[in-house]
């Protein structure tokens, strides 16, 4: 996620190569971002720290503390902390890193192509102008939300955030439906994602509600209908409620082990 957000903020404009310092632990990974890139690499998130404006904090939340503990009392009053790290509240951040001007915010892995969603909010201490940042560098990778209150940020988690692993779960199943009545894989394949993606900018489009749109394509006694009774008698809704709430209440758990 750091990478495509590296490569929307360069592609948008939104700063120059030689303004931008990326560290990481990896040799590999420093040699792959400076070559492709033209930023400045490093291994010293202390000297990184001190060449920009904004801060991205892009890391694993098994990492966080130790960063935190690197960090912790480094950062400028005025630069502003801008996390994408599931499950780290802006109090954990902030009292970890001596840091009071920070943004949290989930994107989501169709960032890559600049087609993600993010959803975000910022402490009290965070300015007009940081404020307009973060939308800046959120909206480079694609539609971004901001939301006052904090607690949404988990919630977007769950879905947004973990979103695409359901859906590409729902295309695995539905591709290998297809392969086991008979079409050829790739067929399948194409009818599968032209058919999610088609559905997708229908109800974006339409201006009606999904449950409308399914009613509209749901024949009585046809085809349709009869798929849509056996996904029913696996409660299929209830096991996505399931999913999202199982989902919602990791993450939470996550931020409360900082705390």
């Amino acid at each position: 996620m750091g990478e495509a957000m590296l490569s929307a903020i360069l592609g948008k404009g939104l700063s120059l190569p030689r303004d931008i310092a990326v560290s990481d632990i990896s040799e590999a990974r420093r040699q792959h971002l400076e070559q492709k890139y033209g930023v400045v690499v490093m291994s010293d998130n202390r000297q990184a720290i001190k060449r920009g404006e904004v801060v991205v904090l892009a890391i694993k939340p098994q990492n966080l503390a130790g960063v935190m503990a690197e960090l912790s009392g480094q950062l400028k009053p005025a630069q502003l902390v801008l996390s994408i790290i599931a499950g780290a509240t802006i109090k954990t951040l902030s009292s970890g890193l001596k840091h009071n001007r920070v943004v949290r915010a989930m994107p989501n892995t169709p960032a890559q192509i600049g087609e993600g969603i993010s959803v975000w909010t910022a402490a009290s201490e965070v300015t007009k102008q940081q404020r307009g940042w973060a939308s800046s560098i959120l909206s480079a990778i694609g539609k971004e939300i901001y939301l006052n209150d904090e607690k949404y940020i988990d919630m977007a988690t769950a879905v947004s955030g973990s979103g695409p692993a359901y859906f590409f779960l729902f295309v695995e199943a539905l591709v290998e439906a297809a392969v086991d009545i008979g079409l050829q894989r790739d067929v399948a394949q194409e009818v599968v994602l032209q058919t999610m993606l088609g559905s997708g900018h229908l109800i974006q489009k339409s201006g009606k509600e999904p449950s409308e749109l399914r009613r509209m394509v749901t024949s009585p006694g046809g085809t349709t209908a009869e798929a849509l009774l056996e996904l029913e008698k696996g409660e299929f809704a209830n096991l996505v409620k399931k999913a999202v709430s199982a989902a919602y209440n990791k993450v939470k758990k996550l931020g409360g082990e900082r705390i």
